[in-house]
C-alpha cells in the first residue's frame, strides 16, 4: 500500500503547475500566451524574471518533495521512481487538463535532492548555457544528456541509473518540438 501512496502523492504533487497558478494570479492564461508552454521560460517571456524565478523554485521544490517522499518512505531507488512520476505529473497534470510543461525544473529539483553534487553541477551547466546561448531548450537538453553519465561517475547503482535514464528520456521527448525548431534554427530565446 505504501508504494501506491508514494506514487499517488508524487503524481499529485507533480501535477501542481506553478506557471499556471502564478500566471492566473496575474490574470494570464500562460497556455494561451507566448509559446503556450506552462513553464519557467514562457513565464519569463510573458510575465518577467521575478515571476519566472517563483515558478522555477516552485517546480524544483515539488520535484525535491516527491523524491524525498519516495526516498524516506521506501528507499533511494524509490526516490527516483517518485521523481519520475512527479515529472510525468508536471507534464500531464490532472489539475490542469493534462496540459503541462516540459518538466526540467521538476526533474532538476528532485535530482538535487537525490544526488546533490550531480544535481548542482547539472543546474550550474543549465544556467551557464542559458546565460551564454539564451536558449532554455539547449540548456535543458544538455542537462538531461549529462544526467546519467554524471550519476555513473558518482558511482550510483544500476537501478538508480535506469530510473534516471527514464527521467532524462521523458524530458528529452517532451522537447521534441524544441529539437525540431533548433534543427530549423527557429527556436525562441529567453
Amino acid at each position: 500500500m505504501q508504494y501506491v501512496l508514494v506514487l499517488l502523492a508524487a503524481y499529485l504533487i507533480g501535477s501542481i503547475s506553478f506557471a499556471i497558478l502564478i500566471a492566473s494570479s496575474r490574470g494570464v492564461d500562460i497556455r494561451s500566451e507566448g509559446s503556450g508552454n506552462p513553464g519557467t521560460s514562457n513565464v519569463m517571456r510573458v510575465l518577467g524574471r521575478k515571476f519566472a524565478v517563483v515558478v522555477l523554485v516552485g517546480d524544483a521544490l515539488k520535484g525535491a518533495v516527491a523524491a524525498a517522499i519516495g526516498a524516506i518512505v521506501i528507499d533511494q531507488t524509490w526516490g527516483w521512481i517518485a521523481l519520475l512520476v512527479a515529472v510525468v505529473g508536471h507534464s500531464l497534470p490532472i489539475w490542469h487538463g493534462f496540459r503541462g510543461g516540459r518538466s526540467v525544473a521538476t526533474a532538476v529539483g528532485g535530482i538535487i535532492y537525490l544526488a546533490p553534487v550531480v544535481g548542482l553541477v547539472i543546474a550550474l551547466v543549465w544556467i551557464v548555457i542559458l546565460v551564454v546561448w539564451k536558449t532554455a531548450s539547449v540548456a535543458s537538453l544538455t542537462a538531461m544528456v549529462l544526467l546519467v553519465p554524471g550519476l555513473a561517475i558518482a558511482g550510483r547503482p544500476t537501478d538508480q541509473l535506469l530510473w534516471a535514464a527514464a527521467i532524462a528520456l521523458f524530458v528529452i521527448l517532451r522537447h521534441s518540438a524544441n529539437i525540431a525548431r533548433l534543427a530549423r534554427r527557429e527556436e525562441q530565446t529567453v
